[in-house]
């Protein structure tokens, strides 16, 4: 009887540990191979959301889409400075409500990865840090320093104690299965000696200290002390292993693209390259990637940092920025994705995964299959067979010979085998549409433009102070506003030679950034500018001064505040390139950041006067923090009464600078994604309906625009668009943010331009165009359950899909044969099948979404034989109705 008690007592022992791991889950834990999650190795893909980067609305699809795309986490940063806007002070409504953001991560079914920092870099404003740290005593950034460490151990644990308040920790029932703290840290560590060593070191403890029951990693650290994972960033870590060898292999940052700043190119990466990243780093022991990013929205322009970042944080991620309202069901608004950058991932997801058993049991073999070719083959003892094939070579394809069989790799490709025999994805062999985006005319007419001119003859005095010398910006603006007026006056002789047909003086201001207009006597005399990488510069102009007094007003404008940039921004492929980078970086940002100097710190001076050489610097200045505009928030319709607006036309004529301009509409009607066109503006901010659309600049972008291969390893300047054109011309404007009538438009323009030509247009997919050869790798060509041996081969088949909302309206192109060019260029090539169009239109015209099987069976006669043949097609997307779609789309 006493052993029977005993069995039953453990029989319910193991039943109650069976519960309390179901719901509660125990603590996620990690070997050398991967996280285990309940026990179970992990392959696990996960993309970058950052939650104020998106609005509440837009959390859900989101979130749905990079599941879709076969994501298994989220992960995002923590933002000190939104959260904590004043000391002790704290913030999580809105789009800084992160407790909701991680539990609609949790609704999903997917994990997060809360990357606390509490640094953060991001592109964003101080690197995330609120301004006010700047100014507590002694402090000193990011090192061995008391007052820091305390202010970043006490929001580390507000994040962290609000995650556990709500369960959301994985140890704790919850989607939490990884933490970060530092960020990017291990330059900055070296160049700082022991500080930054025992800094490092004191920030691993606390946060392992505090007990979440889930791994911390620290980025770009190769010291980060046991138990804390290092982890990798960059376009490409296959090079990269752990400290330790019983600790993952993590990417916590594979990046998608690359920012953009204001002036600059728009960056891209080739979908065939980053999927050939992320193959190689799985195929080389690699099991956790995280995208950066996956999807993203906008920001306001007070969040942007860099400086010169561009309002758009686009990154050139599989899921863009503009919004598409789901539909009368629901309120959710979502990213529009991306192609073919989404499907192809997405594929490569499916791929990998199928290979997880055998990824997760054993460590590759690796063996070469010719000069630049190799085959890593995982295999357990359980019977799991997977296999890598490789080809490096970055001008030719190449034809192998594995496990007795013959396979075609095209150049800088990998093909991933999840039996060893059949190939189910090549990273080179894009098979998923490419879709065309275009800005349409929304037809949303705006009503009445007035306009209202920032006076600068009369200051208020109860805003300005004057005091000797030249004071730096943000001491003096605490980052209220981008605006700081530096005025002061000169007394200019009637007997100066220049006001008798001699020449005019020169003044010369040294700015420390990033923006300057020089006004003399009320009038605009020029402007100066920056860039991010230079952005120092001098404003060198001649003056027209009177006999008499002179007002001289120095309008400094800041474009964000410092950020801490990367050490890696080029690859490992250039290794000279990486040297000058570093280089780069460390003149032009440098530890302590927070030490940086910003707007005009002199010297200010006159040349050219019967006196010589006049230096302003150190005489008497009057500052005005912002413009007064802002102060009678304009940008609210409760503040437009309060000045007399006069009609725009009367504005425009004379077009002047330090102009706020203001107008209403109506919402246009249907659910595309909204932009405003900026193109006949200069500088300035937007508003709509009280809400900070962000800066816009419409700086004309220089680079290298000479088209872009996918061979070869990536870097910023290797893929760039829009050279010639503004950086960034339209601006979206989240539907959420309007009402259906009167809308309220205000614009803020610092250099005088025509706000008769803004125009509210809508981002829709007008083409869609797809390629896909005969024998194109298939995941239906492989059974689990006939271990890799297809009772029959499946032709592969062309997808199409527009909008929601939209049908394929028309056939644009079709060819199946040997057809030339690329998505808006193609062309009938030497072989050519003449049923091309009548398969298409009959298969795909009227329906939102259609498949065509490429086959000689389903184009009639074989119109060239002994050829390897493909589908070319590109299709018209254009708006419809539910009761005219065709809901059959298989062919």
């Amino acid at each position: 009887m006493a052993t029977l008690f005993v069995y039953r007592m453990l029989i319910v022992f193991c039943l109650s540990l069976c519960l309390c791991c179901h719901h509660i889950h125990c603590s996620v834990t990690y070997d050398r191979k991967a996280l285990l999650i309940n026990g179970q190795r992990r392959i696990l893909f996960s993309g970058s959301i950052h939650y104020p980067r998106s609005t509440p609305d837009m959390w859900e699809d989101l979130i749905q889409k990079a599941k879709d795309g076969g994501l298994d986490v989220i992960e995002t940063y923590v933002f000190w400075n939104v959260h904590e806007p004043s000391p002790g002070n704290y913030n999580f409504e809105g789009r800084y409500d992160l407790v909701r953001f991680i539990k609609t991560i949790q609704k999903a079914g997917l994990y997060a990865h809360l990357r606390i920092g509490p640094y953060v870099c991001a592109e964003w404003n101080f690197g995330g840090f609120p301004v006010w740290l700047k100014y507590v005593p002694g402090i000193s950034f990011r090192t061995d320093n008391e007052p820091f460490k305390r202010a970043m151990q006490g929001f580390t644990e507000k994040i962290v104690n609000l995650m556990k308040s709500e369960n959301l920790f994985e140890s704790q029932g919850g989607p939490i299965i990884l933490s970060q703290i530092e960020n990017e840290y291990g330059a900055q560590s070296k160049l700082l000696g022991a500080a930054g060593h025992n800094y490092m070191t004191w920030a691993a403890k606390m946060a392992v200290e505090m007990g979440t029951g889930v791994p911390w990693v620290m980025c770009k650290e190769e010291d980060a002390p046991d138990p804390v994972i290092n982890s990798c960033n960059g376009f490409y870590c296959d090079a990269f292993t752990p400290n330790q060898p019983y600790k993952p292999t993590i990417w916590t940052e594979a990046w998608s693209g690359w920012f953009t700043e204001f002036g600059g190119p728009i960056h891209q990466r080739p979908v065939q390259d980053l999927a050939f990243a992320a193959a190689r780093f799985i195929q080389k022991g690699g099991s956790f990637i995280n995208y950066y990013m996956v999807g993203l929205f906008t920001i306001e322009f007070f969040l942007a940092g860099g400086p010169f970042i561009t309002t758009s944080y686009d990154y050139d991620a599989p899921i863009d920025e503009y919004g598409k309202k789901l539909g009368s069901k629901t309120e959710g608004f979502a990213g529009l994705i991306r192609q073919p950058k989404y499907g192809h991932l997405k594929e490569l997801h499916r791929a990998i995964k199928m290979c997880e058993r055998a990824l997760v049991s054993a460590d590759p073999i690796v063996t070469s299959l010719g000069g630049f070719q190799q085959a890593h083959v995982y295999s357990s003892e359980s019977g799991d067979c997977a296999a890598f094939l490789s080809n490096y070579d970055t001008k030719s394809a190449a034809r192998v010979l594995f496990n007795n069989m013959h396979y075609n790799l095209p150049p800088w490709s990998i093909s991933v085998l999840p039996d060893c025999r059949n190939v189910v994805f090549n990273t080179a062999k894009v098979g998923v549409q490419t879709s065309q985006m275009e800005m349409l005319p929304a037809n949303a007419e705006m009503f009445s433009w007035e306009s209202y001119f920032e006076d600068i003859s009369s200051l208020d005095d109860s805003s300005t102070f004057t005091t000797q010398g030249l004071l730096e910006q943000i001491n003096v603006t605490r980052d209220a506003s981008d605006y700081l007026w530096y005025i002061t006056s000169v007394d200019i002789g009637s007997s100066e030679s220049f006001l008798h047909g001699g020449e005019l003086p020169t003044l010369i201001v040294q700015s420390t950034g990033h923006a300057l207009h020089i006004f003399i006597n009320g009038q605009l005399s020029g402007s100066a500018f920056g860039t991010r990488e230079a952005r120092r510069f001098m404003y060198t102009g001649k003056v027209n001064l009177r006999a008499g007094r002179n007002k001289i007003a120095l309008l400094s404008v800041a474009v964000g505040l410092p950020i801490r940039e990367d050490d890696d921004s080029v690859n490992h492929f250039d290794f000279i390139a990486k040297l000058i980078m570093i280089f780069v970086i460390m003149k032009n940002v440098g530890g302590h950041y927070e030490t940086w100097n910003t707007g005009i710190l002199g010297p200010v001076a006159l040349h050219g006067l019967d006196q010589g050489k006049w230096d302003l610097s150190w005489q008497k200045w009057t500052y005005q923090v912002g413009l007064r505009g802002e102060a009678m928030n304009l940008v609210s319709p409760n503040g437009i009464s309060s000045v007399e607006w006069m009609q725009s036309s009367l504005a425009v004529q004379r077009q002047q600078p330090l102009m706020w301009h203001k107008a209403y509409f109506n919402a246009p009607e249907g659910d595309e994604p909204l932009a405003l066109d900026m193109e006949g503006m200069g500088k300035g901010q937007i508003w709509i309906n009280g809400q900070s659309v962000g800066r816009y600049w419409t700086a004309y972008a220089k680079g290298d625009c000479n088209g872009c291969n996918y061979v070869g390893g990536y870097r910023p300047t290797k893929c760039q668009l829009g050279c010639g054109q503004p950086t960034q011309r339209w601006y979206h404007v989240p539907r959420s943010w309007l009402k259906p009538t009167q809308n309220f438009l205000v614009v803020f323009e610092e250099l005088g331009g025509n706000p008769s030509r803004i125009s509210l247009v809508k981002r829709s997919v007008t083409s869609v165009c797809a390629e896909v050869a005969e024998y194109h790798p298939t995941i239906k060509n492989w059974h689990i359950e006939s271990y890799g041996k297809p009772e029959e081969f499946h032709s592969p088949k062309v997808h199409l899909r527009c909008s929601p909302g939209h049908a394929i309206s028309s056939i644009k192109f079709a060819s199946f044969g040997t057809p030339l060019g690329t998505c808006g260029s193609y062309q009938q090539g030497p072989c050519h099948s003449p049923t091309s169009y009548d398969i298409l239109e009959k298969k795909c015209v009227g329906k939102q979404r259609c498949a065509v099987t490429i086959s000689n069976s389903n184009f009639g006669v074989d119109p060239c034989p002994n050829v390897l043949k493909r589908l070319s097609v590109e299709a018209i997307c254009s708006p419809t109705t539910s009761t005219t779609m065709q809901p059959n789309w298989r062919g």
